[in-house]
């Protein structure tokens, strides 16, 4: 974590800037407002009486128009092909029901004749700071580009206002590569005694299979039960515990992360737990399944009730378990707080729907099976390595700062979420009208 920290402050020292601006006052120079057509145009105005730390900002009001889409836009010229920029800027919002899709920061490429370079970039990642949030996000110049519109966006809201203030575009070196060795274990024991014997054959694989100098290695689902003749609730045990203890050695000893999928008891209560083990050997995170299926929940286990994401010293993680590939919500709500990578223990499962969530939520998708198959996957939905046989390991190297980018629909990780719709109900699932 020291290194990346490290990465992005230098990252910062070397930033060129090419546009700061804060504390408006009326007729901003190089502003000028926007929409699509006349009927759809909100209320584009300076307010001298609100800003960040000074008075003055860039306001867009909705007008009593549910059409309305637009606000303040500005060009920025001698774009250089290829580049990246920063873009930042704070707002704060009232009456916005839906900030995500309807308060739109984007970067829109223009060539040298005018016309759209490539896809617009949106600033995805955002963080409250008392009254104001903070908005970010960094993108690369198309080939084709020669200049770029800085827009500030009001969508939809008729009865919101949003006030834009301390903007900055900045010239960035390229994000640095962010390499990550991946492992994950093909293997089910049969005929064990018992929790402590199946572990013991999960590490020896992973002794024998996993490369030296792997990141981080991920075991299936339920590796305490597997090939045993016990029952969920008879192998819970407590978090930390014997067998985080066991796995908490093995990370250490290779400095490698390593998540798990065991049965956690805690006083009466037993769940489905995905542990994460760091690098020194101390238990980082856990993670308890959401979706159980109507067979566990027979056997006595309890569902979790909450989707969390971990920083690790290379990005953030989150952990999905078997079920939940069923189900659009769980990798949704990992990407959502941004995870760059899901581990997913997992039984068995429907192969298509695990593709579909990497490709719907733009990240990489690592899974560890028995009548699944265990692979290592990227935001594309293809397979980069694949452990065919019992007691191998799938090992792939993956860049977490890479782009993937859709022909036709440009980055769609952080376009997905700007386009998301948390606002719109939801009919509670086989309630007839």
């Amino acid at each position: 974590m020291r290194c990346f920290l490290l990465a992005l402050l230098a990252l910062s020292l070397q930033a060129e800037v090419l546009l700061q601006e804060s504390a408006f006052r009326p007729h901003p120079f190089g502003w000028t407002t926007w929409s699509q057509r006349p009927e759809t145009k909100p209320r584009a105005f300076v307010d001298t009486s609100v800003g960040r730390e000074k008075p003055g900002s860039l306001a867009i009001n909705g007008a009593s128009n549910a059409a309305a889409y637009g606000g303040w836009r500005k060009q920025i010229q001698n774009v250089k092909p290829g580049e990246w920029l920063r873009f930042q800027a704070s707002y704060k919002a009232e009456s916005v029901s839906a900030e995500n899709w309807q308060i739109v920061a984007r970067l829109d490429w223009q060539t040298a004749d005018g016309k759209r370079a490539g896809d617009p970039d949106y600033m995805p990642w955002t963080r409250r700071a008392g009254a104001w949030s903070d908005l970010s996000g960094e993108a690369q110049a198309p080939a084709n580009a020669a200049s770029v519109y800085l827009e500030l966006y009001l969508a939809n809201a008729p009865q919101g206002t949003v006030w834009w203030d301390n903007i900055v575009l900045e010239r960035i070196p390229p994000p640095a590569a962010r390499k990550v060795n991946v492992a994950t274990i093909n293997l089910r024991p049969r005929n064990s005694a018992g929790p402590a014997e199946s572990v013991a054959r999960f590490l020896a694989t992973v002794e024998k299979s996993v490369p030296a100098g792997t990141d981080v290695i991920l075991l299936p689902e339920g590796i305490t039960v597997v090939g045993t003749t016990k029952g969920y609730t008879e192998v819970g045990e407590s978090i930390p515990g014997p067998t985080t203890k066991s796995l908490g050695e093995v990370a250490k000893a290779r400095k490698a992360y390593i998540v798990a999928g065991i049965y956690e008891r805690e006083g009466q209560t037993v769940y489905n737990t995905a542990v994460l083990i760091d690098r020194s050997g101390a238990v980082a995170g856990k993670y308890r399944k959401v979706y159980l299926p109507r067979e566990e929940v027979e056997r006595g286990l309890t569902p979790g009730t909450h989707f969390p994401v971990f920083e690790t010293d290379f990005g953030k993680v989150g952990l999905m378990i078997c079920y939940d590939v069923f189900f659009a919500e769980p990798a949704r709500a990992l990407a959502n707080q941004g995870a760059d990578m899901i581990l997913m223990p997992i039984w068995g499962g429907d192969e298509t729907l695990a593709k579909a969530r990497a490709i719907e939520n733009g990240v990489f998708l690592v899974t560890s099976g028995y009548d699944h198959p265990t692979y290592v996957m990227d935001p594309f939905g293809e397979r980069l390595s694949q452990a065919r046989e019992e007691g191998t390991a799938a090992a792939a190297t993956i860049d977490l700062a890479k782009r993937y980018r859709w022909q036709w629909l440009g980055e769609m990780r952080t376009r997905r979420l700007k386009e998301l719709r948390m606002d719109v109900a939801v009919p509670q699932p086989g309630l007839l009208r």
